[in-house]
C-alpha cells in the first residue's frame, strides 16, 4: 500500500507526512507529480483509442 499512498500524496489526495523537506526534495516531488499526471493522461488516451472509439464506430 506504500505506492498508492505515495501517489495520493503526489496528487494531493492525502496529507503529506510531517517530515521536513529540502528544496531539492520539493523539486523532485513536483517532477514526479508532473510525470504521474502525464502517465495517467496517456493511459486515458490509450483507453479511448482501443476501447471507446471502436465501440462508437459500430
Amino acid at each position: 500500500m506504500g505506492i498508492l499512498r505515495q501517489m495520493a500524496e503526489y496528487l494531493y489526495l492525502k496529507k503529506k507526512s510531517d517530515v521536513p523537506q529540502g528544496s531539492w526534495m520539493k523539486y523532485m516531488h513536483g517532477m514526479n507529480r508532473i510525470s504521474l499526471i502525464i502517465f495517467l493522461f496517456g493511459l486515458l488516451v490509450m483507453l479511448f483509442r482501443w476501447v471507446i472509439k471502436p465501440m462508437l464506430m459500430r
